[in-house]
This record gives C-alpha cells, structure tokens and sequence, in this order.
C-alpha cells in the first residue's frame, strides 16, 4: 500500500512524539521527584581531532560528566560504581556497522570504567556480532548499550533498541512491519533486566540513507555529542528529534523517515518499556549548544 507524503509526516510525527505512560523499571531511572525518565545530551565542540576521530581524553570527561549529572553522584568514580557493582559480569554492547561504528576510544573507556568499579577483566567483554557464544554475555548480569545513531533501510533509524538485535539467533523474525517491534527484543532471558546504561553516540550521526548498507558521507554532520540515560526509548525518542531537524535544516523542508522509526513509539504504547513522549523526557542539556537541534 502506498503512502502520501501526508501519511508519512502523520507517522514520522508518531515515532518523535510517541505516546505516554510509566516506565516500568526501578525509581532511580526517574528524574528525581518525577515520573519522567532522564536523558542527558553532552556535547564539546573539540571533542573531534582533525582526522574525525575522537579525542579520548575529551570524550572520557564527556562520558563522565554524564554519568555524573544521571546519577547525581558529583564523585565520577562513586558515579560508575552506583551503575555497575564488583559481583557483576559486564557485557558492552557495541556496534560494529564498518561506515559508522561505535569508535573503539569509547569502548576503551567503558571497558575502564568498568574495571574501575571493580570488574575483572575475565569479567568483561566488549561485542557486537557473535554475543550469544561469548562466555561474558552468555552469563551477564549487566549489559552498557552502546550505538552510533544512524538512518537504517529497515526500521527508520539504528537505534540503542534495535541494538538487541544479535541477541535472537532468528533476527529475521522481527523484521516484519518495519521491525515495529523490536521491544520485544528486550525482553529476551538474555537481556531482560540487565541493560544498566544506553549511550547513543551523536558524534557524527548519519541523517539520511537510500537503500540497504547506504553510506555517503554528505549525510554526518558533527555533531560531537552523547545522549546517556537509563531508558533507552527515551534516548532514542531525543536522537531521532535531533536527527529530524537535521535533516528539515539539511533539505530545507520536512523530509519524514522513510520507513518511519514507529519501534520507538511502539516500544512505548504497545510494550510498555519506557517513555517516548517528550513530556515525560527530562532533558538536561551539557556543554556546546551551537546548533543543537532541540
């Protein structure tokens, strides 16, 4: 069936705004005092070298002035160690995508993060593909879920929910529909109740893509953030805005998803697993604000 241009700007406005209702995870993912799920966007104008890559040092204080601010805990390492405890076995849960992959200075300092808080080396394992025969992931008790944010030909967006997806050894089976619901990913023995941390890599998303795999690189913009918090539709609800109006600034006009990204909206209403709606997304705003989008 074939869709006007009106049909997808109602749908693409759905998948942004989504729907409400309480997330249904511990207090402490809530904004203090509220019932609204708190994402932090930290953004530093030189956090990106000459050579696009990102400075470690300047990203390390970008990720643990998040942690920080999330948790409200002022001591960066007391901060981490209220996320992840010495018991733990700790899967990071990056993405790999050869055009726009999670950047390996990030997964160093999580990986730091984590031994610092106590871990074990034996105890932790950075993976995309191939998670399900790791020894680390086959026994977590917690997962840090970690993402570049781009367009993708099947479900609208790349998104920290969609990041589960390696999770099912039948991946194909949540494809139907525009991969509408890939919630359901999250509810998997494998991952369910684990997840203590989203991250969705804003350095250089990609706002735009035609057809499987497609990659050009007029279509990343540095952006030079991170978007952190325990809720993952609420983070990805903040991406997918911010990408939005990157790209009615890029094209000069509304230029919807196409295919919506309705598995945010729908991970909201339909599978109850966090907040999608901004009205319920406390938003706290760190560093460069240049262009932010919001």
């Amino acid at each position: 069936m074939k869709h006007s241009r009106r049909d997808w700007l109602k749908l693409s406005a759905l998948s942004t705004l989504a729907g409400y209702f309480f997330l249904r995870f511990p207090g402490k993912l809530f904004a203090k005092g509220t019932d609204k799920s708190e994402v932090i966007l930290i953004r530093d104008k030189e956090v990106l070298k000459n050579d696009g890559n990102p400075d470690k040092r300047i990203l390390s204080d970008m990720m643990d002035k998040a942690v920080t601010t999330l948790t409200g805990i002022n001591n960066s390492s007391d901060a981490w160690k209220s996320i992840i405890k010495p018991d733990d076995i700790v899967g990071i849960k990056s993405n790999e995508w050869g055009h726009l992959p999670t950047p390996k200075a990030l997964e160093e300092i999580l990986k730091e993060r984590v031994s610092d808080a106590g871990i074990k080396d034996q105890n932790i394992s950075v993976r995309d593909r191939g998670v399900l025969k790791d020894p680390v992931f086959q026994k977590s008790t917690a997962l840090i879920n970690v993402r570049p944010l781009r367009t993708h030909n099947w479900s609208g967006v790349g998104t920290l929910l969609k990041n589960y997806i390696v999770f099912t050894d039948k991946p194909w089976t949540y494809h139907p529909d525009t991969c509408a619901d890939l919630a359901k990913l999250w509810k998997l023995p494998e991952v369910a109740g684990k997840t203590r941390l989203n991250i969705l890599v804003m350095l250089t998303p990609l706002f735009h893509g035609t057809g499987p795999h497609h990659f050009n690189k007029e279509y990343i913009w540095k952006y030079n953030g991170l978007l952190v918090g325990f809720d993952p539709v609420a983070v990805d609800s903040i991406g997918v805005r911010i990408l939005e109006n990157k790209r009615k600034e890029y094209f000069s006009e509304e230029r919807p998803l196409n295919p919506p990204a309705k598995h945010i909206l729908l991970a909201d209403t339909r599978h109850k697993l966090g907040n999608a709606n901004p009205e319920k997304i406390n938003l706290v705003s760190i560093g460069w604000k240049e262009k932010i989008l919001l």
